[in-house]
């Protein structure tokens, strides 16, 4: 196997460059239909609760299938899984531009998220292995981090300027060619997988996982729209929850479980989880809340309304790849997951104080640029907070997978949640409704995902807090890696 040691410095550029445009691909897709939304409701006639779906029918699916191709990136190679994970995407992509109705584009948008579940282990488990622990993977992570982030924000530029222009078919077109370069480069960038590790699956857990992960999703994405008493709702959240207890109960009666349940006992893990939850829980909802805010409320197009995440999207990706890694050498991961979120989440607080039903765009534009800049510490950081968990390398993918999980569990409730707030007050179904009616309840959802985020950032300071380096410059023959690599094995 190539490591860190042996590769050159162009192909470690060029396996961090090949890593993080999957990356983008992964995340890019996740936000390019916010934007498309209105025109995609209007022409294939879903209603305003059931649009969620077009985004939820992705979480649900990738958050299900997340621990089973972290596995699989285990044990069949983090190189043959992106490659397969990437085709998946093509494919899928295709179909859901030509879907006709509704329920085509959001099976479509299910078979994407099966790609995602194979993507994001895979090139999560090739930064902690491939790039060694310290600056080094400090800064791989950032810029991975800032591809992810540029990702989102990006996802919603794209989409209007496609969406006013070619149609929102177009969406989801553009991720083909995107796929298959990817898939093309991978096999002559990567390192190849390692002989002999396409061992057997547990089986039984997996099944179980995939169910029971699945419906807890999907129950929480479907709880506003059949009501939280329903079968959907209620019911699913249940079995799933029920799922997961036995496939614990399973996991400790199998010699070779699908996840390890040692990786519990790793208090970075699970801290980097939970916190998580919380914040792709209000960073997903907002994406939702100020394109909705832009477009129907004060009538932005689609290209309009997507230029306007412009600024986030260039401040936070100035932020991860120029000051996150030097943040984190200096201050450490838990100092800076912290101020991060604690920035983003007064960012959303200026952004929600300035919306009203005869606003402007430049009375939210500063909280926009604030909350870009703190999530360019806050995101790349849960990921280096996972990198540091103390994970073997064998384990990393379903590592990964675990936080990932977390991540898709979260951006569901937080999406069910913030679109239930939102149209509690609505007098209409329709897939647009009146700006009179959205104001009020945008403003409310916007003040529940705030305060998440402050939570958020408290959950952060769970994490151990790593020594601060000595002032004294190191002696002759001592390595910033030396140092640094105590400085991880204490955090550790």
């Amino acid at each position: 196997m190539v490591t860190s040691d042996t590769r050159s410095p162009r192909w470690s550029g060029l396996t961090l460059a090949l890593l993080a445009f999957t990356q983008f691909i992964v995340t890019i897709d996740y936000n390019i239909v916010y934007v498309a939304l209105p025109d995609i409701g209007r022409e294939l006639g879903f209603t305003a609760q059931t649009l969620q779906w077009v985004v939820s029918a992705y979480a649900v699916s990738l958050g299900g299938l997340l621990l089973l191709g972290g596995r699989a990136v285990d044990r069949i190679g983090p190189r043959r899984m992106l490659v397969t994970g990437l085709v998946v995407y093509a494919v899928s992509s295709l179909i859901g531009g030509l879907s006709g109705d509704p329920e085509l584009l959001v099976a479509a948008r299910a078979v994407q998220g099966v790609g995602g579940a194979l993507l994001t282990p895979a090139t999560l488990m090739m930064i902690f292995t491939q790039f060694a622990a310290g600056p080094e993977r400090n800064r791989a992570t950032s810029v991975w981090g800032a591809m992810g982030g540029a990702g989102l924000a990006a996802g919603s530029l794209l989409g209007g300027v496609l969406t006013n222009s070619l149609g929102w078919e177009w969406v989801f077109f553009v991720n083909v060619p995107l796929a298959l370069i990817a898939a093309l480069a991978a096999p002559n960038i990567l390192p190849a997988d390692r002989p002999g590790s396409g061992r057997s699956f547990d089986a039984l857990g997996a099944i179980i996982a995939t169910l029971g992960s699945t419906l807890l999703v999907f129950g929480l994405v479907s709880g506003p729209d059949k009501g939280w008493g329903s079968l959907e709702g209620a019911g699913a959240l249940v079995a799933g929850l029920v799922l997961l207890a036995a496939f614990v109960l399973v996991e400790k009666a199998t010699a070779d479980p699908l996840v390890p349940l040692q990786l519990f006992k790793l208090r970075g893990l699970n801290v980097a989880m939970l916190a998580m939850i919380v914040f792709q829980a209000s960073l997903g909802g907002t994406y939702y809340l100020l394109t909705t805010y832009l477009q129907d409320v004060l009538g932005y197009s689609p290209l309009a309304a997507g230029l306007a995440f412009l600024p986030p999207t260039v401040v936070s990706m100035a932020v991860s790849m120029k000051l996150n890694a030097k943040a984190l050498g200096k201050f450490g991961v838990r100092t800076t997951l912290f101020w991060g979120t604690v920035v983003t989440g007064l960012g959303l607080a200026a952004i929600i104080a300035g919306t009203s039903a005869d606003g402007s765009y430049w009375t939210v534009l500063p909280g926009i640029v604030i909350w870009g800049f703190g999530g360019g510490f806050a995101f790349p950081s849960l990921f280096v907070a996972v990198a540091m968990s103390g994970a073997a390398p064998a384990q990393q993918g379903v590592a990964s997978a675990l936080a990932s999980t977390s991540r898709q569990i979260g951006g569901a409730l937080g999406l069910a949640a913030l679109v239930a707030i939102v149209n509690a007050g609505l007098h209409t179904a329709a897939a647009v409704p009146a700006a009179a009616d959205l104001v009020d309840g945008l403003r409310t959802a916007g003040w529940v995902a705030t305060v998440a985020t402050f939570v958020g950032a408290a959950i952060g300071l769970g994490l151990k807090k790593q020594p601060r380096p000595a002032a004294a410059p190191a002696p002759a023959g001592k390595t910033d890696a030396t140092a640094d690599a105590k400085a991880v094995a204490a955090a550790e």
